[in-house]
């Protein structure tokens, strides 16, 4: 008996449109990549509850005519290849026919529009790729897409939509990708009737600003490459724009979107020991080339592209990004020219009468070296609160560079290592350092003795427990302390963030921020959790944002607690910072009261030891 037979036609465009329709951002990127194509010079997007209830797309590109409308919806129909060969030379965004009969067989769609010849449009209803009706009407020349209840006949993958905060933000992120390559077209972007994006056409520049705000685009540096290979031209962040997540970072090729970690790394090798090496710059780097030498016909969603001449092209970026940061100096220079400035030595001139003074030397006579100090750390004050004790128990308290952590259980963020026995690490208790002795390695490690070998700690990211720890415990109690700035940092949000910001604002006075919506995607930041003094605001706010954007499905309570961590990175001693044997002494104790002294709240290990029997072998 033959069990082999052919798909129906809707249940085939089910299974296609699990590849190219994922959520209501791919409805957008397709719509709005074919009004592009269309030759559209405004794109209207309107959602509804995230696209979840409907989702427009209105162009005045060239339209289609009535066959044309019909036929578009029926499967690799396209208007944009004849031939197999035309792969190889493309120059439209769209090219498969895949994407509209996707779209057609998991919502409700309505299609208007009109060409420039014709006196009447056409009006299309589909559902399910099934026509319900076609006719003449009154139309303005373009499309005007309506897809109205996403997935209603694929209810598993409807159930398996995130939050409207993060479906808008997938929507948003995917929009700023085709505004960055078309400055030349206006666009707008409405959720429920409020105005998210007003973009008006402008020059490159202008629109990275007015996507991402004025401040980034002040940090950018032009770069800009003319070869028979490749040209590349775009822009560049300066090293003080560098960033330890969440900068925007773009490529683009024959005006397409794509993902490169093989070029990225070129961006990254040009910024080697101008920057941390855990930290990234911004940049938005467009790529052209021949279309015979990129494949963009490897996936769906065509942001995987191949290149003939990768290595090449990889060396191209890495001297044209080198070029722009030595052309503009931003590489730190020694100074020479002093010509004009005041000597840093007052000269001697007899003929003036009042001459500077000779310093005088004050001494304590009271002073006895072998009295005990006072138990306070030179950083008391920076957290504010009380001296810490230096001594190795586990007694609650608030104050010091390195506040006590109750060793009640917290909770802990995604893939944090648990410990059994929180105050032992191979058998190494509190009470089982008996060394007064420590010693900093390198600026990052905590070196002191302990009674089966010695005990190494990395600085930066004991720090990071400590606080996390005291973060959380805090937080469960009541909101961190905050502190007001005399004036206001007014800061601006690109489209994604203020998505965020709306969606997490109780979150934040939680933490200590106290930030006010002043309209038009910028915020006024009034206050920000003590302790934060020399961090800049900004960049705090935007990993946290970035922070929230990445974990916007976790409950509230953890969310809190990425938010927590993200906080204690900014605020944890850098690798590097000198400390003083009281200093490390209190970071010990405290590292040792927090509830899993062994990992950092994201997993990586915080203390190692080097038993004594591997030291005695190596003599």
């Amino acid at each position: 008996m033959d069990i082999i037979q052919l798909l129906p036609d809707s249940v085939a465009n089910q299974i296609a449109a699990g590849e190219v329709i994922q959520r209501p951002a791919s409805v957008v990127k397709e719509l709005v990549e074919n009004a592009v194509d269309a030759g559209a010079h405004r794109i209207d997007v309107i959602a509804v509850d995230a696209g979840r209830t409907s989702l427009q797309v209105v162009d005045d590109g060239c339209g289609m005519s009535e066959t044309d409308a019909r036929l578009a919806f029926e499967r690799h129909a396209t208007s944009k290849i004849r031939q197999a060969a035309d792969l190889f030379t493309l120059t439209t965004m769209g090219f498969r026919g895949e994407a509209l009969p996707s779209i057609a067989a998991v919502s409700q769609v309505e299609l208007t529009t009109r060409t420039a010849e014709a006196d009447l449009g056409t009006h299309l209803s589909i559902e399910a790729s099934r026509v319900i009706s076609q006719e003449p009407v009154a139309a303005a020349v373009g499309s005007n897409f309506v897809i109205k209840n996403l997935f209603f006949n694929v209810p598993a993958r409807r159930k398996f939509l995130k939050s409207n905060q993060t479906e808008l933000s997938n929507i948003s992120s995917e929009l700023e990708r085709i505004v960055l390559v078309h400055p030349d077209i206006a666009f707008t972007l409405t959720h429920n009737d409020a105005t998210l994006l007003n973009l008006p056409p402008a020059s490159l520049k202008a629109r990275i600003a007015a996507v991402f705000g004025s401040r980034i685009a002040e940090r950018l540096l032009p770069v800009e490459v003319q070869t028979p290979m490749v040209s590349i031209h775009g822009f560049v962040g300066k090293p003080e724009s560098s960033r330890k997540r969440g900068a925007q970072q773009y490529f683009f090729v024959n005006n397409r979107y794509m993902r490169h970690p093989y070029f990225h790394r070129a961006v990254q090798e040009a910024f080697t020991r101008l920057i941390p090496a855990d930290e990234q710059v911004p940049y938005f780097i467009y790529f052209d080339v021949p279309p015979a030498e990129i494949d963009v016909n490897i996936h769906p969603t065509k942001t995987e592209i191949k290149f003939e001449n990768e290595q090449a092209i990889w060396q191209i970026l890495l001297a044209a990004v080198r070029e722009s940061i030595g052309r503009f100096n931003a590489i730190p220079t020694i100074e020479f020219d002093t010509e004009g400035r005041p000597a840093d030595i007052p000269v001697y001139n007899p003929n003036v009468k009042t001459q500077p003074k000779a310093p005088t030397v004050k001494v304590n006579p009271s002073f006895n070296p072998f009295d005990t100090p006072p138990a306070t750390s030179p950083f008391d004050d920076i957290l504010g609160g009380t001296p810490l004790p230096h001594t190795f128990d586990n007694t609650p308290d608030t104050g010091g560079l390195f506040p006590t952590t109750s060793t009640t259980n917290s909770p802990s963020v995604q893939n944090e290592p648990t410990s059994d026995t929180p105050l032992t690490v191979a058998g190494l208790t509190a009470d089982t350092i008996p060394s007064t002795a420590f010693f900093q390695y390198r600026g990052q490690y905590i070196l002191t003795a302990i009674e089966n070998g010695l005990l190494f700690i990395d600085q930066h990211r004991a720090h990071l427990r400590v606080l996390y720890d005291h973060y959380v415990a805090q937080l469960a109690k009541s909101a961190l302390p905050s502190q007001r700035y005399l004036f206001p940092e007014v800061m601006q949000l690109s489209t994604s963030q203020a998505i965020t910001f709306a969606a997490i604002h109780s979150e934040l006075i939680r933490l200590g921020f106290d930030v006010g919506d002043l309209g038009g995607g910028n915020i006024s930041i009034v206050g920000y959790p003590a302790g934060f003094e020399g961090i800049d605001p900004q960049v705090l706010f935007a990993e946290l944002l970035d922070t929230a954007a990445t974990n916007g499905n976790l409950p509230a309570e953890q969310l809190l607690s990425q938010l927590a961590l993200t906080l204690a990175r900014a605020a944890a001693i850098p690798t590097g910072q000198v400390l003083s044997p009281l200093e490390m002494q209190d970071l010990t104790a405290q590292l040792m009261a927090t509830t899993n002294p062994n990992y950092t709240p994201d997993g990586h290990t915080t203390l190692a030891i080097i038993p004594q029997d591997q030291i005695d072998k190596l003599f």
